[in-house]
């Protein structure tokens, strides 16, 4: 699923003009990734969580040439997924509490 498909099934679910759906899902991808730049998680309680790690500076090898380079350091957004998404995937049924 893209993104305009995704805001055709939201539009669809919640009888609201794509447009709406279309601003409301621009926004909250602006406000996830401020909160990724400034560091902080985010958290989807059910569905998951973003986060930014740091990947460590590595000796990599070009699979063409078989040479070693030097790949540096860097920040990397991730995504753990939380355990009700997690259960719909593998198709386990909710537990009744």
């Amino acid at each position: 699923m893209n993104k305009a498909e995704l805001i055709d099934v939201v539009a669809k679910s919640t009888k609201n003009p794509k447009t709406n759906v279309e601003e409301i899902l621009n926004a909250l991808m602006a406000a996830e990734q401020a909160a990724l730049v400034k560091g902080d998680n985010v958290q989807l309680i059910g569905f998951g969580t973003f986060a930014v790690e740091q990947r460590a500076a590595r000796i990599g090898r070009n699979p063409a040439t078989g040479k070693e380079l030097k790949i540096p350091a860097k920040k990397v957004a991730k995504f753990k997924v939380g355990s009700k998404l997690k259960d719909a995937v593998a198709g386990v049924k909710a537990k009744k509490k």
